[in-house]
């Protein structure tokens, strides 16, 4: 395949550029390079014939057609959004613009291309627009998100997902667009901006600084290991149904402080204790997020059973490798450090939608 992906210098984007290309695709990343997306995370790719960079904004209706005419692709990975809860909570400007507007073009550029297409090529033409679970809302103490589940996202980010996904959807059943949906869990793994949980805890326990837990830390996400979640949506667009939603999750579910815990605890094997002594002595409880979710849980059973995706990490594995990763590659994150110092973000007092 020739694959588009939106967003491959980002976080999972780009382990999907690197799976696809590992597995003999060829890749045409189109990002825009905002503060999450690094050229780092894609080096190994670089000088392939097998990839090609587009600096464009999904928002850019024209230049987002010419890539579609310049590089003629067999199918659209979208992945480019703004991601984190925080930052939409402080500020949702961003959000409403990249994942609602930006996949209203990247839809119409998409459509326009698909039609221009001879029949053999439109048939095989596939767009996969990647969401997450956190469209559905939150659970209780039990069950677990399905396809069918209804949509009910309480950030700004997830309503701007939802919004997004319902436009794939709707462009088609309207317009015959053949779409597919994938909605995951948490990711975690190499090359994860430190903004967010795991990479952050890593690079401040590595240190000896203060580990922020939300609340009580009793909060339950299902973690995936981006590496397999990329596996996931590769066999989405190969094998996957037209029209359909997959959901993709780790069946790792953990509470926030048992994450937390669980990186001390790795690190304090791999590196050794702190002079002051063990790193879960570091962990500092802080006022919880705004709307807080309480738990997110995939049940990936669709998934696995119609296409036969398996996850070959367990959060035990996963997390090792991913410490073990962070240990070994200090060039890539810490020129990161110096435009985000892992402040606090998404207070209620500050903000600025």
């Amino acid at each position: 395949m020739k694959v588009l992906v939106t967003g491959g210098s980002g976080f999972i984007g780009s382990a999907v550029c690197r799976h696809l290309v590992a597995e003999g695709d060829s890749v045409v990343n189109l990002d825009v390079m905002t503060y999450a997306a690094t050229k780092g995370s894609t080096a190994s790719l670089e000088g392939s014939a097998q990839y090609a960079f587009a600096q464009v904004d999904i928002t850019d209706a024209k230049a987002v057609a010419d890539v579609f005419a310049t590089h003629r692709p067999d199918a659209v990975m979208h992945l480019a959004a703004e991601s984190h809860v925080d930052r939409s909570i402080t500020g949702s400007g961003p959000f409403i613009m990249t994942n609602i507007v930006g996949t209203h073009v990247m839809l119409d550029a998409a459509l326009a291309y698909w039609r221009g297409l001879d029949e053999e090529a439109a048939e095989r033409f596939r767009f996969l627009h990647v969401s997450t679970d956190e469209v559905y809302g939150a659970l209780g103490e039990e069950g677990l998100f399905a396809e069918t589940t209804p949509y009910d996202p309480r950030s700004p980010y997830s309503a701007s997902k939802a919004a997004s996904d319902h436009l794939a959807s709707a462009w088609g059943h309207t317009y015959g667009l053949p779409v597919l949906i994938s909605n995951c869990s948490n990711n975690y793994g190499p090359f994860h901006f430190p903004e967010k949980l795991i990479p952050l805890c890593i690079l401040k326990a590595l240190t000896g600084q203060p580990l922020p837990v939300y609340g009580d830390g009793s909060q339950i996400r299902d973690w995936l290991f981006v590496e397999d979640h990329a596996r996931a949506l590769r066999l989405v667009v190969q094998t996957g149904a037209v029209g359909e939603t997959y959901n993709v999750g780790g069946r790792n579910e953990r509470r926030n402080l048992e994450v937390v815990e669980a990186i001390c605890d790795v690190l304090d094997r791999l590196t050794g204790p702190l002079p002051s002594g063990p790193r879960r002595n570091l962990i500092t409880f802080v006022a919880d997020r705004p709307g807080h979710d309480q738990r997110y849980a995939i049940d990936a059973t669709k998934l696995e059973t119609e296409l036969g995706w398996r996850a070959e990490h367990d959060f035990t594995t996963g997390l090792e490798a991913t410490v073990a990763w962070y240990l070994a590659n200090d060039w890539w994150w810490k020129p990161l450090q110096a435009g985000y110092d892992g402040q606090r973000l998404g207070l209620a007092a500050k903000v600025n939608a």
